[in-house]
């Protein structure tokens, strides 16, 4: 039977378990407190969680980009509980961004990849997203990364 998973807009009280998820997943190279904070307010109802009964197993975070009437959308961060990847909940995450921007009339949906996670670049070219260009030294650690997009067909 597939895992069961509700996706929802995040709470204030949802942030320390955010911390937690993102330390496992990215270590020294988490984002902090404040920038999910600011995340928070610039991003609102693109903040998402995914549960799992009642524990967040991950989290995304998709910002609209300048004036709403350009129809463009930025993946800034996702993170799922080392636990709980492989059973669905990234893909519920990415589902509900997608069908939250369709009903915005977002069209365009962007986000940076470092070249050498394939398996998020798999999991990206799953969803649609393209390689639009490689920008050098992007990442902290001086890795490249790949900027891809979606563009969702208008009706």
């Amino acid at each position: 039977m597939p895992t069961r998973y509700l996706v929802r807009r995040l709470r204030t009280s949802d942030l320390d378990r955010i911390l937690e998820v993102e330390h496992l997943s990215f270590g020294k190279d988490a984002y902090d407190r404040n920038l999910f904070a600011e995340f928070a307010h610039k991003c609102g109802d693109l903040f998402l969680v995914v549960e799992q009964g009642r524990k967040v197993c991950g989290y995304m975070v998709t910002c609209i980009r300048g004036q709403r009437a350009l129809g463009r959308a930025e993946l800034a961060s996702v993170a799922v509980d080392p636990t709980s990847r492989g059973k669905g909940a990234a893909s519920a995450l990415m589902e509900s961004t997608l069908r939250r921007l369709r009903l915005r009339g977002i069209g365009r949906l962007g986000l940076m990849v470092k070249v050498t996670n394939h398996e998020a670049r798999a999991f990206y070219e799953k969803y649609g997203f393209r390689k639009v260009r490689t920008i050098r030294g992007y990442y902290e650690d001086g890795r490249d990364g790949w900027l891809m997009a979606r563009t969702e067909p208008r009706p």
